[in-house]
């Protein structure tokens, strides 16, 4: 494949050189002086683009993204996705990388998959030099009295290493600092990436930034960044982190990409900045949300759409017939062999995500990734049931044929894109709800919970969050993506499950109430088999 100078990609979209930071032939930066000049162009029309719950069979969100950009550029509807950033945890993990796969790729792959534009390193340097002045002002005399036992900001590394979870710092002669606790968090699931994502401009990240409530006095007082006068120091390490990165897609087509919270542990939306650049840069702009429309999905649509006030025009839903055999209980090694019975039961995932983004009041279309092993009666099956259920939807292969695969959902996307002009997008919870009032809908009507249940701790610190006067903050759920409740041995569609909330604590800056569900970790570990050592 012979990738297209940066400048000549750039150009698709109207944009200058003078108006890109060069990383090289293949990667820029949009600089803000670009904003300048296009902020009173007419907004575009935002698609959001989702999945079923995530099994190894493989939905391909990521990859249906590109070749429907691809596809709407083919047909001459002038398009530009937004995708997040990867992050190095699960690209040498378990995953393998995010920029798509077969002939729906972004590039230079391997550039983005790893350092790219150093994004990331900018990110983790802040967080870490967060922590050091943090332990650094209790071992100098501790003028600000924190309590080394409530130090709420946690240290960080964008890899995948379990040993980090909890260690104990500060060992040895008092000359290497005070001894206490430490849990690592991956880069990803930090708040500052959360804060990249959600700040509108600069000013509105370095308040954010500022507003981060990192420990508590001896005293019970909250401890916020602003008082330790590094707000400057983290705005300089991150100022080229804010700009959004364009690169292309294996058709030479502009795609730009910025910021990566996981949607389990985080909001999983890229960044609000990119978005405020995408609208208006092109007439048609893509959205990809993290993990499965429970996760990424709730959270663009109950988070980021009202901070940015944004209304998607069309929402992409992907499956794949794989991946409902799956649900449906089919054994991996089996999933070449027609089973009609587990593609029926299994298809009620499909319907229950479809059914709860409905309640957003946003058309939506069904993609389904076609994969050589689909048999024609599994998708006849599937299309008689979709049919019943007055569903819109196409196949596509863009995988194996990049755009020619994806010309039938680029046309049913055009033709959903306005069918709903008139209507208000509505939302899973209101502000003035309690926290818990807030906790609960989600869980009852977008994951299906009978009931939920809270830990001593999570009811604690509720409780204490709510007298902090941080009642109107927005609920980010932290779960595992693999089912639609905590459990993530309750495939497909769970009923009358209890969902279980273990904690709950503040991103202040981001105005994020993270709710912890189940046995969720906030720094994952490796695999027996880890993708790294796939790499050549």
């Amino acid at each position: 494949m012979e990738l297209l100078n940066i400048d000549k990609v750039a150009k698709k979209l109207n944009i200058n050189s003078e108006d890109l930071i060069h990383y090289g032939d293949y990667k820029a930066k949009l600089k803000p002086t670009l904003y300048e000049k296009i902020k009173n162009n007419e907004d575009a029309k935002l698609i959001l683009v989702t999945a079923i719950t995530p099994t190894k069979a493989g939905e391909g969100k990521t990859t249906t993204t590109i070749a429907l950009c691809d596809a709407l550029n083919k047909i001459n509807q002038k398009c530009l996705p937004l995708l997040r950033e990867p992050s190095m945890g699960p690209t040498f993990g378990l995953k393998g990388g995010a920029t798509g796969g077969g002939k729906a790729t972004i590039e230079p792959t391997m550039d983005i998959n790893l350092h790219f534009t150093g994004d990331m390193h900018a990110l983790t340097s802040s967080i870490n030099l967060i922590s050091a002045v943090i332990d650094n002002s209790i071992y100098q005399g501790n003028p600000l009295n924190i309590d080394k036992d409530r130090i709420l900001w946690k240290r960080a590394l964008d890899v995948n290493d379990r040993e980090l979870r909890e260690v104990e710092i500060g060992l040895g002669p008092s000359i290497n600092g005070i001894r206490r606790t430490e849990n690592f968090v991956i880069t990803v699931a930090s708040e500052l990436m959360a804060i990249l994502c959600i700040a509108k401009d600069e000013e509105d990240f370095i308040d954010r930034v500022n507003n981060i409530l990192v420990a508590y006095s001896l005293d019970n007082k909250p401890i916020y960044l602003k008082a330790l006068h590094i707000e400057n120091a983290i705005y300089l390490l991150m100022k080229e982190a804010l700009l959004p990165n364009v690169v292309q897609t294996a058709e030479g087509n502009p795609c730009l990409v910025h910021g990566g919270p996981f949607a389990n542990i985080a909001h999983g939306c890229a960044s609000l900045i990119g978005t405020k650049y995408a609208l208006k840069l092109a007439p048609i702009i893509l959205e990809e949300a993290g993990f499965a429309a429970d996760l990424g999905a709730e959270k663009f649509l109950d988070i980021k759409c009202r901070e940015g006030n944004l209304k998607p025009s069309t929402i992409v839903l992907v499956a794949t017939i794989r991946a409902l055999k799956t649900h449906g209980g089919q054994a991996f090694e089996d999933l070449a062999t027609k089973d009609l019975k587990a593609l029926e039961v299994g298809s009620e995932n499909l319907l229950k995500h479809y059914s709860n983004l409905k309640k957003f009041n946003i058309p939506i279309v069904v993609a389904l990734n076609h994969f050589a092993t689909d048999n024609e009666e599994e998708i006849a099956f599937l299309e008689n049931i979709l049919n019943k259920n007055n569903i819109k939807f196409a196949f596509l292969d863009g995988f194996i044929k990049g755009s020619e695969g994806s010309i039938d959902l680029a046309n049913k996307v055009m033709e959903s894109l306005d069918t709903n002009l008139n209507k208000d997008m509505t939302f899973t919870y209101d502000f003035n709800d309690s926290i818990k009032e807030k906790i609960e809908k989600i869980a009852k009507n977008i994951y299906g919970a009978k009931d939920v249940e809270y830990s001593e701790l999570a009811l604690e610190n509720i409780k204490k969050l709510e007298e902090e006067g941080r009642r109107n903050y927005y609920i980010c759920m932290a779960k595992t993506p693999q089912s639609l409740s905590d459990d993530p041995k309750l495939i497909n569609v769970p009923k009358d499950f209890t969902l279980h909330v273990k904690d709950a604590y503040v991103s202040n800056g981001a105005k994020f109430i993270v709710v912890l569900c189940g046995n969720i970790l906030t720094m994952p570990g490796l695999p027996k088999e880890p993708r790294a050592v796939d790499f050549k």
